[in-house]
């Protein structure tokens, strides 16, 4: 019996040191250094990125495109994680066109000043356009890993969908993924237009008819917390907390940032 419990602790040791080898430390640096602004670590909480960036697979050497950056949140931990072995390709909406709705003329202008003002780790960050008025060419044919879409899909999905997809598509290996993450309508409430909030149904149709299949799905950025009712729709919780007085900050940053899908998509 002793022998045998000698064993078995010998194979759990074993199996804790796998454990220990897989973990990205790569991904930990990026996602811990201190090029990050606090205020942007202070999201890490409801955004996962370790557990979502490790559910997509996204690995160090892979081309990466990252549709409408935004502010620059995931860019700030994707741009450290690629660079010298991978790359990054931010897609922001044509310059000259109108921006999709819900997406600020401003953001494009305010990413170029967030890339410049760090280029010892965003310089090698490739900056191209994508709209939703017709298929862009994002990278060459064929050339890219992972698409990672963050909270976008609610602004698309009513305008030049087809065109987004389809220009992943292109850019995309066969095989390659598209990882997307936005905020979730329950299966059984009816569609609020403008409320932030999008059916999972909604995506996965629009995937499918464009060449993709839903791989894998997570609950890693799940919030039972958002009640999906508000007035101002999701952007009454934080981190914009638009049109909250003061006296219910406390009761929506107790609630925290929304209820969020996470698909994993695959090119067929």
């Amino acid at each position: 019996m002793k022998k045998l419990i000698g064993f078995l602790c010998i194979c759990l040791l074993g199996a804790s040191a796998g454990l220990a080898a897989q973990e990205n430390t790569k991904l930990r640096m990026a996602i811990e250094g201190n090029h990050r602004s606090e205020a942007n670590k202070a999201r890490d909480v409801y955004r996962n990125p370790y557990e979502t960036l490790t559910f997509f697979g996204i690995q160090p050497d892979h081309t990466v495109i990252e549709a409408w950056a935004g502010g620059g949140w995931y860019t700030e931990i994707l741009a450290p994680y690629l660079k010298g072995e991978g790359k990054l390709i931010a897609a922001t909406y044509d310059r000259s066109d109108s921006p999709p709705a819900g997406y600020m003329r401003n953001s494009v202008t305010g990413y170029d000043a967030f890339l410049a003002a760090n280029p010892a780790v965003y310089g090698e960050v490739v900056v191209v356009e994508q709209v939703t008025a017709r298929q862009s060419v994002l990278a060459e044919p064929g050339t890219v890993d992972a698409v990672l879409d963050f909270r976008n899909a609610h602004n698309w999905l009513s305008a030049g969908a087809d065109n987004i997809i389809m220009a992943w598509h292109a850019a995309l290996k066969p095989g390659g993924i598209v990882g997307l993450v936005d905020h979730r309508r329950d299966a059984d409430d009816a569609d609020v237009p403008g409320s932030g909030y999008i059916h999972e149904k909604q995506i996965i149709d629009a995937m499918a008819r464009h060449g993709f299949t839903l791989e894998a799905s997570s609950e890693i950025n799940a919030n039972a917390k958002d009640t999906k009712d508000y007035a101002g729709g999701v952007w009454t919780l934080p981190p914009n907390l638009r049109r909250v007085e003061e006296s219910q900050r406390a009761t929506y940053l107790a609630i925290g940032e929304s209820d969020r899908m996470t698909l994993k998509f695959v090119k067929n």
